[in-house]
């Protein structure tokens, strides 16, 4: 049953391997599970490089299915048609564009399965892509926001200078008129004589515009702060909206650019596997010697084109003796005397009728 199931998976004429010897039909048998183990690693490969597009198990799994069945075909087409002619340059000929499709489905299924070879390396490789690209992203939103937070924090620390002069000048108009009262300074006087009311009256009068100050600037420092708050929270927001973006940079295409920075040597023995696989079937058929199946398909290939060559030549026969026949046919009747009278009279009457009417139509003109 297995053995029958692999002679059709190879695209041979099973009526007419049932004739051949048994060692003929398992090289048949042999190419047939080829063809089919190939199909079914391009159902592996397909179905989990499309999981990874879709995420979704049963759809990738149909895919993998259809695209395996796809493969299938091809590549029973391709051993398929490839015929023993026993000429090695026809058969090499016949056999090279097939080979080069071969070549082609050999990267196409070697290439999901090289990712989930090396997923570990993959992921490793797209954590530091990702990585990179969060500091990029955190940078780039970061010079949108920067020179504005950098104007409100030097415009903060302007309206706290401007209070630690005022703050300075005050304290400094302190000491004078306690060095005053005291006699160190100013008159030398000890006591609180005029000259120090004076100079505490300055000093209360800076106080006063101190106070003043601090506040006005309090609440100038106050906005400020809450706008730059409000720029950070701004720039969180844009940077945890943007990061799941970030987050879900794993899909096809981005493994394959993150397996294009491995070594390639892995990834190349991996697909001379898969290609030894997919042109296997064509190989084994190539330098396999013309066996018993070629001899008898051929036969029966001949059969069928001098079965219809003959066709054709008694078609041509039978067309080429039946012009012979009318052209005998007509020539005899047109020699008959009777058939000349009648016509003659046919053609009387209708030259008549063509003058009648040609009459009546100049008539009803005058």
């Amino acid at each position: 049953m297995l053995k029958q199931f692999f002679i059709i998976c190879s695209g041979s004429d099973h009526k007419i391997l049932e004739d051949c010897s048994i060692g003929e039909q398992n090289k048949y048998a042999g190419i047939g599970a080829t063809v089919f183990f190939t199909a079914l690693m391009a159902f592996i490969a397909a179905s989990y490089a499309l999981y990874t597009v879709f995420d979704n198990l049963l759809a990738a799994i149909a895919f993998g299915f259809i695209w395996g069945l796809l493969i299938f075909n091809l590549d029973r087409y391709i051993v398929s048609t490839i015929k023993k002619t026993g000429n090695v340059v026809d058969e090499l000929i016949q056999a090279s564009p097939r080979i080069l499709l071969a070549v082609i489905i050999a990267v196409v299924i070697s290439k999901p399965l090289e990712l989930k070879i090396f997923e570990k390396e993959i992921n490793q490789v797209l954590l530091e892509q990702k990585n990179d690209f969060t500091l990029a992203n955190q940078e780039q939103i970061a010079q949108q926001f920067t020179p504005e937070i950098e104007a409100l924090n030097s415009n903060i620390i302007g309206l706290q200078q401007q209070v630690d002069s005022k703050e300075a000048e005050v304290n400094a108009l302190y000491d004078t008129y306690i060095a005053e009262a005291e006699g160190r300074e100013g008159t030398l006087l000890l006591g609180k004589g005029p000259v120090y009311k004076e100079k505490r009256e300055k000093h209360d009068a800076a106080l006063a515009d101190l106070q003043a100050l601090k506040e006005t600037n309090k609440a100038k420092i106050d906005e400020s702060e809450a706008q730059i708050k409000l720029l950070n929270s701004t720039y969180e927001d844009k940077v945890a909206t943007s990061q799941p973006i970030i987050d879900n940079f794993d899909g096809l295409m981005a493994r394959v650019n993150a397996l294009g920075e491995l070594p390639w040597l892995p990834s190349f023995f991996i697909f001379l596997l898969f290609l030894a696989i997919e042109t296997s079937p064509i190989f084994a058929k190539l330098l396999s010697p013309r066996g018993e199946y070629d001899i008898k398909f051929n036969e029966n290939e001949d059969l069928l084109k001098s079965w219809a060559a003959q066709n054709v030549s008694q078609r041509k026969a039978v067309l080429d003796t039946d012009n012979l026949v009318n052209d005998r046919v007509y020539g005899d009747i047109s020699e008959e005397e009777e058939l000349y009278a009648y016509k003659k009279k046919i053609a009387r009457e209708l030259l008549k009728k063509q003058q009648e009417a040609f009459y009546n139509k100049q008539t009803k003109i005058l």
